[in-house]
């Protein structure tokens, strides 16, 4: 990760574990990791792709490019409260993340009506250049319970914890709530670990102890495969109940 805390360059691995195994491997965490000051938190996400899907359908066929936007809240916002509009890329397996803070009232009139808010930049340029190529909407508000560790002897080593990771089709206003439909079941959690190195020694003995191999997932992905190409009875048009 570099030290501009809105931009990110690093390996990301998922997990799909137990309850049972995430008890297991918290044992050898707490012993070189620790939970950041927020705790157990709600991080919420409304994706932004064109009318058929595009961005997403291209990132399912796993090229060595792919990009997503989104707009990540932090709890319940207000009109005033800060929201985060990220551009996340992804080239042969390195993550790059582009993000600008603006309120989300900033965020909801520049995405509606371009109005840029201060302070943008350069990322805000590079998001104006995905909005203008992909002429992207609002189509799904995925949520999470979001736990985060941090190494100690190293910070930049994260690992995080989505439990209750759900999704709904309407009502797409951050401010609107947390609620949805589950897309993990009882039980399971989704383990993340961010890297910007190689994996320590200790971790990866841990993992390959318990018998915890990485997988491809993606929250936007699953959520796209499973219930919104389903749902999907004219271009453009979802009916969910």
């Amino acid at each position: 990760m570099t030290k501009n805390k809105d931009v990110f360059e690093r390996c990301e691995k998922k997990y799909l574990l137990s309850d049972i195994q995430v008890q297991a491997l918290m044992g050898q965490l707490t012993e070189h990791m620790k939970a950041d000051r927020y705790g157990v938190h709600t991080i919420g996400n409304i994706y932004y792709d064109t009318d058929d899907f595009a961005i997403i359908r291209a990132s399912i066929d796993k090229p060595l490019y792919k990009e997503k936007l989104r707009l990540r809240c932090y709890g319940a916002p207000k009109p005033d409260s800060t929201v985060f509009l990220e551009l996340k890329k992804k080239y042969k397996g390195i993550v790059y993340k582009r993000r600008v803070e603006m309120t989300l009232a900033q965020a909801q009139r520049y995405l509606q009506t371009g109005e840029k808010p201060p302070g943008g930049g350069q990322i805000l340029d590079e998001i104006d250049w995905f909005l203008k190529r992909y002429r992207p909407s609002l189509k799904v508000y995925i949520a999470y319970d979001r736990l985060a560790l941090y190494g100690m002897e190293d910070p930049e080593l994260r690992i995080t914890f989505d439990r209750n990771i759900r999704f709904r089709d309407h009502a797409l206003d951050l401010a609107k709530g947390s609620w949805g439909t589950p897309l993990l079941a009882s039980g399971q959690a989704l383990m993340e670990l961010k890297l910007c190195g190689a994996m320590p020694l200790w971790l990866a003995k841990a993992l390959s102890d318990m018998g915890i191999y990485p997988i491809t997932y993606s929250k936007y992905g699953v959520c796209y495969k499973n219930f919104l190409s389903r749902n999907i009875k004219t271009k453009g048009v979802i009916h969910c109940a």
